[in-house]
């Protein structure tokens, strides 16, 4: 089974300062630990895809409009406070394991080299819709 783990930031959900803030020493030991994660994973076959995403103000809204020209709405807006940081997509035997992968990456360091405790939510990937659609 596929799924996707979720690196989801908030102001509610983490004590932590912004990376922006990190010594370079903690910014490297925490993508040491991502990239040997990722690294495990793809060894042991669980791996699907893993991708960090750029900063929130980099964001854009895009909907269909009646005249044909899509409307563009520039992000992040004031009153945002959470925005996806990354995800993994892992095919594993199972939710639990899942659950174990995404603990274990929720420990990723952070300043001062302790663990973020970063909130990774988990969702199975469907692989198609209800045959009676």
């Amino acid at each position: 089974m596929k799924y996707m783990l979720l690196m989801q930031f908030s102001e509610k959900t983490v004590d932590f300062p912004g990376i922006a803030e990190w010594k370079p020493e903690e910014f490297r030991a925490h993508i040491d630990f991502m990239k040997e994660t990722n690294r495990k994973l793809a060894e042991a076959g669980e791996l699907v895809d893993a991708q960090g995403l750029a900063g929130p103000e980099t964001a854009r809204i895009v909907r269909s409009h009646a005249g044909g020209t899509p409307v563009i709405t520039e992000g992040p807006f004031p009153e945002t406070k959470e925005f996806l940081a990354g995800w993994w997509i892992v095919d594993c035997d199972s939710e639990e394991r899942a659950v174990e992968i995404a603990a274990y990456v929720s420990a990723a360091p952070g300043p001062g080299g302790r663990p973020l405790h970063m909130p990774i939510e988990v969702r199975q990937v469907m692989s198609a819709p209800p045959a009676e659609l």
